[in-house]
């Protein structure tokens, strides 16, 4: 058996084994206790605007693709979108973070949207819906505005 031969045989099955490694999947169907509707006004456009755009990254529940299923694109999803997208910013937490903070995290919202820093382009690549219209992005930052 030449080299090449074996060493595509042991890449198929790398990528094979790989496939039983999962990432602990983020998902929860509760809304808890610091989900940010409980302390702060979230106005329905804005609601559906959160859920459309940043909830799978930015919450405790996470809308999986089919393709997530697949290792490694799997682990990149987890770990760098959603585990470092609820590290800078969780909507799900939101009412247990302290007023200043808070208030920080509603200043950068408005700087990542209007910036067009998010979404991430990352993301809206294979999430066309989670585009941002100029609309939703002045109601998003409208509404974040006027309450930081």
């Amino acid at each position: 058996m030449s080299r090449t031969k074996k060493i595509l045989i042991a890449l198929l099955v790398v990528l094979i084994v790989i496939q039983f490694i999962r990432p602990t999947r983020n998902i929860s169907n509760l809304d808890g206790p610091n989900e940010i509707s409980k302390k702060y006004t979230v106005p329905t456009e804005v609601q559906s605007i959160l859920k459309q755009s940043c909830y799978d990254c930015h919450s405790n529940n996470t809308n999986y693709p089919w393709y997530a299923n697949v290792q490694p694109v799997g682990w990149w999803i987890q770990y760098t979108h959603i585990n470092d997208g609820k590290k800078h910013l969780n909507f799900s937490e939101y009412a247990g973070y302290p007023e200043k903070r808070a208030k920080r995290k509603f200043e950068e919202i408005v700087d990542e949207v209007k910036e067009g820093g998010m979404p991430l382009g990352t993301y809206t690549f294979m999430h066309h819906e989670a585009v941002l219209t100029p609309e939703q992005s002045k109601a998003l930052t409208d509404w974040a505005e006027s309450l930081k």
